[in-house]
């Protein structure tokens, strides 16, 4: 039996998630698996599709694979499969490609058994990460319905979908008996979570918490117009939930975002983030400022100068802690692969540039102002350096040096200038 495999994963966390399932159900089922590099007799490869840049990674990453072990049988899911999937069965040792709604069937189709061992079912594949001992990813909802003008995820994960509460906390609880602490909730758009079967977000997180053993969640993308007044308060008042949160903003400018199809504008923005800030001081108090990180698309056709200095203005108005920044890539099958005006890529690299430029300021001056703060840190297993790091509730990372009785440990300590791990 041929049964050495390798797992390579682009793009995003639940891709991992997803990944991670696979590799459980095929170690259980007797597969081996090796580091993709040394070869292997199988290569399990999860893509991305949100750039055409992500496209052609997963492209030359197959034909990599079929050259370093030529006899190898190459197994495709994720976006670009769902989007491209001809154009990845054209490719040499390329045995199957998996869509959306096909994911449960990948380790049964693998392992020619009836018996998938997998942890989904019908079109929803659930899924949880529990390869590092001190973070795991947990998968909570698939899909998207929002339709943005510019993004291909609708099309290559389909509608918004979800399992019940009752089956994601049972996956929480496993994930509590690996030993693991914190918990980071997944998904393509997770404030819709319950939209499939009736259930709600709000359910979700109420029922999260009360799980014993993790001590703490983070939340890793939520829309701005799905974050209600009721769940960041009570977030805000959980204390298993960290005062950190990732909101894709996408542009600064109304007229902008209306051609996006976004569906808020500045005004909702501002007034979400305020009052996110205003609820976790009031019933937190001012012990950690709160971290807030935004996406936001430099160059989308029909950004002017004008309008793309409204954005840096707006963002240097609300202060977030990071960007997540990202040049507008052209997809084919989007309206907006199709408006007049596109922006020049020149354009496009320098306003990414000084969108970085304003990101490595606003975070640096977020670190910098917690120096002489007490904060809890959850130090990774990983050394680089003789060094470890690790990151506060609020997302500041933290480096000392290696101590091994401290991975996967929430340690107390100061932040000081010699400890910031400035990103």
């Amino acid at each position: 039996m041929q049964n050495r495999i390798a797992y390579i994963t682009l793009g995003c966390k639940l891709n991992y998630a997803e990944t991670a399932t696979w590799q459980r159900a095929l170690e259980k089922a007797g597969y081996n698996t090796v580091p993709w590099s040394k070869g292997a007799d199988i290569f399990l490869v999860n893509t991305c599709a949100v750039t055409e840049h992500s496209e052609k990674k997963g492209r030359n990453i197959i034909r990599k694979l079929h050259r370093l072990s030529p006899d190898a049988k190459i197994y495709v899911t994720g976006c670009y499969a769902q989007l491209r999937r001809a154009e990845i069965e054209a490719l040499e040792g390329v045995v199957a490609v998996f869509g959306a709604n096909e994911k449960a069937e990948i380790v049964s189709h693998i392992t020619n058994s009836d018996d998938s061992h997998c942890e989904g079912c019908g079109r929803y594949f659930g899924a949880f990460s529990v390869g590092e001992r001190t973070r795991a990813f947990l998968k909570v909802q698939d899909g998207c319905d929002y339709k943005c003008n510019y993004c291909t995820v609708p099309y290559a994960r389909g509608d918004s979908r979800n399992e019940s509460i009752a089956a994601i906390v049972s996956k929480a609880e496993e994930i509590a008996q690996h030993g693991i602490k914190e918990v980071v909730l997944t998904g393509v758009n997770i404030g819709d979570f319950g939209k499939s079967n009736g259930e709600d977000f709000f359910d979700l997180l109420k029922a999260l918490a009360k799980v014993e053993g993790i001590e703490r969640y983070r939340i890793s993308s939520i829309e701005p117009n799905l974050l209600r007044k009721e769940i960041i308060d009570f977030l805000a008042s959980e204390r298993k939930f960290m005062p950190h949160f990732h909101i894709p903003l996408q542009a600064g400018s109304d007229q902008i975002l209306k051609a996006m199809g976004r569906r808020y504008n500045t005004a909702d923005f501002r007034e979400k983030i305020a009052y996110l800030r205003k609820s976790f001081a009031q019933i937190r108090g001012g012990e950690q400022e709160l971290f807030i990180g935004i996406d936001i698309i430099a160059g989308f056709p029909g950004e002017s100068d004008a309008l793309f200095e409204q954005s840096l203005a707006f963002l240097e108005e609300i202060q977030p802690a990071f960007l997540h920044i990202f040049p507008y890539s052209k997809r084919p099958g989007t309206p907006a692969a199709t408006y007049p005006s596109q922006v020049q890529d020149s354009v496009k690299t320098q306003r990414v540039a000084k969108l970085e430029e304003l990101c490595r300021r606003l975070h640096k001056d977020f670190c910098l102002k917690h120096i002489g703060q007490k904060t809890k840190v959850l130090f990774e297993s990983k050394e680089k350096d003789g060094m470890m790091s690790g990151f506060s509730e609020n997302y500041i990372k933290i480096v000392l040096p290696y101590d091994e009785e401290k991975i996967g440990e929430i340690c107390e300590i100061t932040i000081a200038s010699n400890n910031l791990g400035i990103i």
